[in-house]
């Protein structure tokens, strides 16, 4: 029985995917063969062995050693998409909290509270919280993956102009987006030519301060910045600075620090961008689906680390992750060939310093054959899957 660990609270109508027959699941089992996250922190566990996978109810991955587990043999999954329309709809959200002063104007109608005359005060105040409309603004979009392109098309709608930039975007993607939204191949037309600019792109190292105060220099004065993607992505300290100078009009985050909490005209949200029970559902469903395809079939879908592969296979599979170097394949099926096992198929798929085989054989397995695979060099991990 296959043994999965969950480190966060994850939604039943995921988990209960699992056949009870094949999989145990509980957030207190010991070596697992597969763990199931949300947020928890895993840079400084040790994985056993027997870890084949590890899946991500989301998007982000920061909060797991994706490099080293790639080193170990070991699949990361993310669930791209599952989450994006709960984020789309926030970043609405957003650009309406950017523009009209809804939060403020709350939060000071709250503070009326038993004082005498509150509605002809009320009335009497609205006028400091009014905001511009977003109909006929342009926005500019950095990131037209499933959740910019939702947002871009949603904007779309709601009367704005949409400029978007993304150097890996998709044709299956840019078929999605209506035909209206502009495509722009250098990212410096979003900033000089918007007048609002949300970012959705995954954070790595080299995206880090993807806006920074260079980047702002160049933006509309006045202009409103919205960050649903990762709070790296965007420096506070320059977009604080450019609030204290009049350059932004007002920043919403999803992320806190301490630079933004308390700020003026910063809208601190704590992380809500997929806290909605159908986004929770839906990646739930998405991250068991790819540990069982995984698991029982060795079909890689939606990893971060290693290549997407898939084989139907006609007899025993026999799945290999290893290094991307050269000769390590002839060395395999060599190896594999000199069991006296026919090679029928075989697919080879690489993601930058890592590569997935996959071979369809015939006839008896003999059980040295892992060892012998074991035994090449670049050789990570091998799995014989009947």
């Amino acid at each position: 029985m296959y043994k999965i660990q969950t480190l966060n609270k994850i939604s039943a109508i995921g988990t209960d995917i699992f056949d009870k027959s094949k999989y145990s699941v509980a957030e207190d089992i010991a070596n697992p063969d597969a763990i199931m996250v949300r947020s928890a922190k895993m840079h400084d566990m040790q994985f056993g062995d027997n870890l084949l996978a590890i899946a991500r109810a989301g998007a982000g991955v920061n909060n797991i050693p994706v490099e080293r587990c790639a080193q170990e043999g070991i699949c990361v999954f993310n669930t791209p998409g599952a989450n994006s329309n709960a984020v789309k709809e926030l970043a609405i959200c957003a650009l309406l909290l950017a523009s009209r002063k809804i939060v403020e104007a709350a939060s000071w109608a709250a503070s009326l509270k038993g004082t005498p005359d509150a509605p002809k005060t009320v009335e009497g105040g609205k006028s400091k919280f009014a905001g511009p409309e977003i109909a006929g603004k342009t926005l500019g979009i950095i990131g037209l993956g499933a959740i910019g392109g939702k947002i871009a098309n949603a904007a779309e709608s709601l009367g704005m102009k949409v400029i978007g930039y993304d150097p890996f975007l998709s044709v299956g993607a840019a078929l999605h987006l209506e035909p209206s939204v502009k495509i722009v191949s250098d990212i410096n037309e979003i900033y000089t030519n918007s007048d609002y600019i949300t970012i959705h792109m995954p954070y790595t190292p080299q995206t880090k301060n993807t806006i920074d105060a260079e980047q702002i220099a160049m933006m509309k004065d006045g202009v409103r910045l919205i960050n649903l993607a990762r709070g790296e992505l965007i420096n506070s300290e320059a977009v604080v600075k450019a609030i204290a100078e009049g350059k932004v009009a007002k920043y919403v985050t999803d992320f806190a620090d301490d630079v933004v909490l308390g700020v003026e005209n910063v809208i601190v949200l704590p992380h809500l961008g997929a806290s909605t029970p159908e986004s929770e559902d839906n990646c739930a469903v998405m991250a068991a689906e790819e540990l069982i395809e995984y698991i029982e079939n060795g079909n890689i879908k939606n990893s971060v680390n290693l290549p997407n592969a898939s084989m139907n296979a006609v007899g025993t599979k026999i799945c290999i992750i290893h290094k991307n170097v050269p000769t390590t394949i002839a060395s395999i099926t060599s190896a594999v060939g000199n069991e006296g096992i026919n090679i029928e198929n075989m697919v080879n798929a690489s993601k930058k310093d890592f590569a997935y085989t996959m071979l369809d054989v015939t006839g008896d397995v003999p059980p040295t054959v892992e060892g012998k695979i074991n035994a090449v060099d670049g050789v990570i991990k091998v799995r014989v899957i009947k």
